[in-house]
Order: structure tokens, then C-alpha cells, then sequence
């Protein structure tokens, strides 16, 4: 179904990628392509997630590997915003992360940690070192999420996001963290901030109603919802203001949005 009245102007894309495009080491049916007839357009396109399993580098080159050519400059992610606030709050943080990841913080002190830093880290949830956390955070340090992501799509199903951990964390300190991927108003607006356009000419495309499409909505933006990877049936009748459309995958969306023009 179709929320516009009006024709709109779109200047640019925000276009989630786990669940949206790919699926771990899958593409999505069509995607490849898809994007390449958003490249033969006008429309300025960036790339948002809140994965924080792998670093920027390895994200990349998963994706390279599917055929989608995507560069690192044109991805946006929470790992991103997370090392922009600990420079900028100059704490040595306790990383809940996977190895993978951790290449985003490299060059950052993690010595006699002032701070919990949480992230997507199935490795390290475990009691020995959310007890640590827990310490930390009655001891007065900072605490900041990546992402409070509640699950996630991988080719076996449904898994648990850090969300369940951060609230539980946040529950037992009476402390609240500060979040800095999806869905935070900040976050859109920041990934948006180097592509001069808009927000009120922008379009975000995602697998997640709250995540992906209401933050957007908030931050302004228009929302398109597709029914792959973390979809689940009715997730479009859950907004309060409803998406432009919600699309069954991503090539679906594209078609859409490359009609927009003609209209």
C-alpha cells in the first residue's frame, strides 16, 4: 500500500544492508542488480547498518564478494558512531565485541576500562564478563550501546540482538546507556550529513519497522519497508505514521522509487 499523495523529490537513499540486501553470504534475489539501476540514476545512495559483528573492512569485502562493489566510504555504520563518542567522551572502554570487529577500535585504550561499550558479541555474553560490565557500571563508568538491535536474520533464523543484554545491564544499574545506532534520531542525520541533501528528500530502506523505518521517520526522512530478513507478517500495520510502501524485497523498493520520477 502506498502513502503518498503527492509526487516527492528524492534526492538520496539510505539503504540498510543485513537483511535488506544480503543475508550473511547471500544476496538477496535481484539486489545485485537492483542497485546497479539505482547507480545508473541521479539518486546519491549511502549504506546504514547497525552490524557489529565485523569491522567496515570485512563488511566490505563480504559484499564484494556478492557482486554489489560497494566501497567504505559509502557505508555508515554503528560501530562508526560508537568510536566517535568514545574519542569524544575520552574514556577507555570495556568492548563487547567479536574479533572481527574490534579493527574499528584500533589505536583506542582499553587499559583499566572507565566505560562498557556494547555491541552484537554472542561470544561474550556470558556471565564472567556481564558481571564485569555490571561492575563497572555500579562503579560509576560510562556506558554506551552500539545498538539495542532486539534480533537479527541469519540463514538459520532468528537470533538475539545486544538490546536484550543492554536492558537487562540498564535494569539491574538503574543506569541508562547511551545509543548511538539505529534507531537514534542522530544517527540517520549523521549518515545523511556528507551527502548534502535533505532529510525531507530522503528515503530509507529497511527490514525493520522500528530500527530502520520509524528512526528514519523521526529523523524526518521517508520510510520504505521490505519483507526480507527480520520482516515478520503485520510488522507494517505496527507505525503510528505508516511507511511511503512496504515492499515485498529490495528490487521490489527500487522499482518504486525509479517510477517516482515519471509519476
Amino acid at each position: 500500500m502506498c502513502n503518498w499523495s503527492k509526487k516527492m523529490k528524492v534526492d538520496a537513499l539510505l539503504i540498510d544492508l543485513s537483511g535488506t540486501i544480503h543475508i550473511e553470504d547471500t544476496a538477496i534475489p535481484g539486489s545485485v542488480e537492483a542497485l546497479q539501476r539505482l547507480r545508473n540514476s541521479d539518486i546519491r545512495l549511502k549504506f546504514v547498518t547497525n552490524t557489529t559483528k565485523e569491522s567496515k573492512r570485512l563488511l566490505c569485502e563480504r559484499l564484494d564478494k556478492l557482486g554489489f562493489g560497494i566501497k567504505e566510504e559509502e557505508i555508515f555504520t554503528s560501530l562508526t558512531a560508537a568510536r566517535q563518542l568514545v574519542e569524544q567522551k575520552q574514556v577507555r572502554p570495556l568492548l563487547f565485541l567479536e574479533d572481527g570487529a574490534k579493527e574499528d577500535f584500533e589505536g583506542i585504550n582499553t587499559q583499566n576500562p572507565n566505560a562498557v561499550v556494547i555491541g552484537l558479541a554472542p561470544s561474550s555474553f556470558n556471565y564472567e564478563h556481564l558481571n564485569e560490565a555490571f561492575r563497572l557500571l555500579m562503579n560509576g563508568a560510562g556506558f554506551i550501546a552500539i545498538h539495542k538491535a532486539r534480533y537479527y536474520k541469519t540463514k538459520t533464523g532468528l537470533n538475539l540482538g545486544p538490546g536484550l543484554f543492554v536492558t537487562g545491564l540498564e535494569s539491574v544499574t538503574d543506569k541508562r546507556a547511551e545509543v548511538v545506532g539505529k534507531p537514534e534520531k542522530t544517527f540517520f542525520l549523521e549518515a545523511l550529513r556528507d551527502l548534502d541533501c535533505k532529510p525531507e528528500n530522503t528515503i530509507m530502506i529497511g527490514d525493520d519497522a522500528r530500527d530502520d523505518v520509524v528512526g528514519a521517520m523521526e529523523a524526518g526522512m521517508k520510510g520504505i519497508l521490505v519483507k526480507t530478513g527480520k520482516y515478520r507478517e503485520g510488522d507494517e500495520c505496527r507505525f503510528a505514521v505508516p511507511p511511503v510502501t512496504t515492499c515485498k524485497d529490495f528490487p521490489t523498493a527500487v522499482d518504486f522509487i525509479l517510477k517516482l520520477g515519471t509519476r
